[in-house]
């Protein structure tokens, strides 16, 4: 790890390590993954192409991608045992609590006993997450045991087809396919930080995904698309939603959905997530919820300078395709395990135990007295 003296709080600004899978500041676009733009990728590629992009650094040719979307294919069901688990966990679970105790679960089942099986173990992953969630799901919202072979050759379909029993058409399959690309990789985010945490004491595989779904499990991480849905679905108009915007505003509320600890001016994924918002609203028929989402993005930005973060528009593009607000983030976890298990390989290649220092503010020196005389 690279050496350099701790400054703003919680890291801020600082180097703590390096890395070739995600750049946050080349070019126009502002964000990479192995130096292509996230926007070319979003609009020329299948999810698929990007998760073989960050565990190789390179895109697949026709036929590497043909083969490595049937290996995911033939990977897409999970064990009886991994079902027998979800089938215990009850109804108003959070569904990330649902995704960690899956990945533990599998590890169990499936363990990595050697770090040349990790890019096996990360592609079964990839392959079983929509699976273990909409498993769940199904059957505690719904009373019924999915059969998880869908025939999808996509996560992006398999996902929505196993969700709304039926295969997703064009549309909807597509902006999926948009959504994981951009939640894919986001270099040293606290989440894919906590995997390499995790990897660098050499743990295993489903170790390193679980302490990474634990902090994205915190809102201020994770969840920002779900607090935008929860925001933007109680406003009837955009004159509503200006007003009650400026109100939370003047009583300092905390708005979700925008800034970031990263980017300064935007967020280079949010006008690719708000375009394909746009293009659902319309297809549904939408006259409230976009317009809405615009009008806040509008009155944020001229009054405090605050841009629309990859999770605000999210919120309305998911509510679009039918997806229920509980599943936005576990949405994420499919996507950004790609990018984590990249980081993990990356930490084992060259790897040294990441254990920084803490600056000791705490009392000086004391000497332990009788009990008798402590007061």
């Amino acid at each position: 790890m690279v050496d350099k003296k701790t400054g703003g709080a919680g890291l801020r600004g600082q180097v703590a390590g390096k890395s070739a899978i995600c750049t946050v500041a080349q070019g126009h676009s502002g964000l990479t993954y192995f130096g292509y733009e996230v926007d070319d990728l979003a609009d020329n590629c299948d999810f698929e192409e990007v998760a073989y992009l960050l565990f190789t650094g390179e895109l697949p040719n026709a036929a590497q991608l043909a083969d490595y979307k049937a290996r995911l294919k033939k990977q897409m069901d999970i064990p009886t045992e991994l079902k027998a688990v979800l089938e215990l966990i009850p109804k108003d679970a959070h569904p990330m609590d649902v995704l960690r105790t899956g990945v533990s679960m599998l590890g169990n089942l499936e363990t990595e006993t050697d770090f040349s099986q990790g890019r096996d173990k990360a592609d079964r992953l990839i392959a079983t997450l929509p699976g273990i969630l909409c498993y769940w799901y199904r059957f505690s919202h719904d009373g019924v045991r999915i059969d998880l072979n869908t025939g999808e050759d996509t996560v992006a379909g398999h996902f929505l087809h196993l969700l709304h029993g039926e295969a997703p058409n064009d549309l909807h399959r597509q902006v999926m396919q948009v959504s994981l690309i951009l939640y894919a990789e986001h270099e040293f985010n606290a989440s894919t930080f906590t995997a390499r945490v995790c990897a660098s004491t050499l743990s295993d595989f489903h170790s390193c995904i679980t302490a990474a779904i634990g902090s994205l499990r915190g809102p201020l991480h994770g969840g920002a698309n779900e607090a935008a849905m929860a925001l933007i679905e109680k406003w009837s108009s955009p004159d509503e939603a200006e007003r009650e915007i400026l109100g939370m505003l003047e009583r300092k509320e905390k708005i979700m959905g925008f800034g970031h600890a990263v980017y300064t001016e935007s967020d280079p994924r949010n006008a690719i997530i708000k375009k394909w918002s746009e293009k659902l609203a319309s297809n549904v028929g939408d006259t409230t919820l976009y317009p809405v989402s615009v009008r806040c993005e509008e009155v944020m930005w001229r009054e405090k300078k605050l841009f629309c973060n990859a999770d605000f528009f999210h919120a309305s593009a998911y509510h679009f395709m039918g997806i229920p607000s509980k599943l936005f983030t576990p949405i994420f976890v499919m996507s950004r395990t790609t990018g984590w298990a990249a980081h993990v390989f990356e930490q084992r290649v060259d790897n040294r135990i990441i254990r920084p220092n803490a600056e000791y503010v705490g009392p000086g020196p004391r000497k332990v007295t009788a009990i008798g005389s402590r007061t």
